[in-house]
């Protein structure tokens, strides 16, 4: 049986039951087991994303990048003080929290945390979001609200808006904002996933995961909804404009990945450079390749974004465009270089019944390889600097303010 979205025909829903997406009131063993190999995973020392030669180091001074962060500081303060005594002890974490490291872009409950958004009440709910919303550009802000619609959009399909819906997101503030040291935020839910990091006025943007199915909404509460178009269309472009000899150099596969090689709690990973260096593009090319891993970096803020893209420019010369699939049909793409890791690909259906890749399912994922994600790298040289042995209380905050 086909459903329709707007009138258009699409492939039936899977038909199984609904996923536990809110905590189990029985954990089985099914379930249990499901936990542990991820509680394993997240407790592996942090090393991060690197290659087979290893991490490398010194790549993410601690520095003043002249942000003016006092809005989204002041947004979380605010969100802070409107918690009760119990959504505080549920909704704060250390800065160094393991927890960080327990996303799941998936539906299912495992290792949710923090507070569920749909908990919170209308002024908590704004205030929360405000804090997102500060700390990301206008468009950054856009497309992790719509993707949030989105799983209304499966809700609605799948008759279980109770289990999928808009604001099944758990939001978790980790350190002390108000006391100026670092501090950041995890929103955390089906399909998106974003870590944010800030020391000083330095902002992290990764791990963040952003996917969808459907990436359209034909129909519902927000029909006309359309996720990742150019980041699908760029992609083609690019793969297309290439040459022979280019396109030798760039396709790393045949057939899609199973999955991104860098997704959920393979913080990790270990994945050396493969692929089309940007080098060895055309200027034209290049700037189809440096607009695209603009859509990734422009998700933050005007000025940390700039503070990210001349990062990324300043290894230009060491980042590699990798591909796989068919441009007319479905791929994987990825942008890989000593400071960002950018993966896309198109998915098979979960909600949905095809049980190849189409493009009805996207996944994507930003990282800052070489121990830069969850500002691992910056939140260590802050506890050098500022947290040597005989250092005062008093001495530690008038450094940090």
């Amino acid at each position: 049986m086909e459903q329709r979205q707007g009138g258009a025909a699409m492939v039936a829903l899977r038909k199984r039951g609904n996923a536990p997406t809110r905590k189990p009131e029985v954990w089985t063993p099914d379930l249990l087991e499901k936990v542990a190999w991820r509680v394993k995973a997240a407790n592996e020392p942090f090393r991060g994303v690197g290659t087979s030669d290893g991490i490398r180091p010194g790549l993410f001074p601690l520095r003043d990048t002249g942000a003016d962060v006092r809005k989204v500081y002041r947004a979380a303060e605010d969100y802070l003080a409107g918690l009760t005594e119990k959504q505080l002890a549920d909704g704060r974490f250390p800065v160094d929290d393991v927890s960080w490291r327990h996303w799941n872009n998936g539906a299912r409950y495992f290792l949710r945390h923090g507070i569920c958004l749909e908990e919170l009440d209308e002024t908590q709910r704004e205030r929360a979001m405000a804090v997102v919303r500060e700390s990301l550009s206008a468009d950054g802000y856009g497309q992790m609200v719509d993707l949030m619609h989105l799983n209304l959009t499966i809700g609605e399909l799948s008759d279980n808006e109770d289990g999928l819906n808009e604001w099944l997101y758990w939001f978790s503030v980790y350190g002390e904002p108000e006391n100026g040291g670092p501090w950041g935020w995890q929103l955390d839910g089906h399909h998106v996933n974003v870590n944010c990091v800030f020391v000083g006025d330095q902002m992290v943007l990764t791990p963040s995961f952003l996917g969808a199915e459907p990436v359209i909404a034909g129909s519902g509460k927000y029909a006309g909804t359309v996720a990742f178009r150019h980041e699908e269309a760029l992609g083609q472009e690019l793969f297309t404009d290439l040459g022979p000899k280019q396109r030798e150099r760039a396709v790393i596969a045949d057939t899609l990945p199973a999955e991104l090689f860098v997704g959920a709690f393979r913080d990790n990973y270990e994945l050396d450079y493969r692929g089309l260096p940007l080098s060895g593009m055309s200027p034209g090319q290049r700037g189809t390749a440096l607009q695209l891993l603009g859509r990734y970096v422009n998700r933050a803020g005007d000025h940390h974004a700039r503070v990210r893209m001349e990062e990324v420019l300043a290894h230009e010369g060491d980042t590699h465009f990798a591909w796989a699939g068919d441009p007319d049909g479905t791929f994987y793409y990825r942008f890989h270089s000593p400071v960002i890791l950018v993966e896309f690909e198109h998915m098979p259906g979960v909600i949905f019944g095809n049980d190849h890749p189409s493009r009805r399912h996207i996944h994507t994922i930003v990282r800052t390889p070489n121990a830069g994600d969850y500002g691992a790298d910056l939140l260590r040289q802050h506890h050098e600097r500022h947290h040597r042995p005989g250092t005062t209380d008093h001495e530690r905050t008038r450094r940090e303010k």
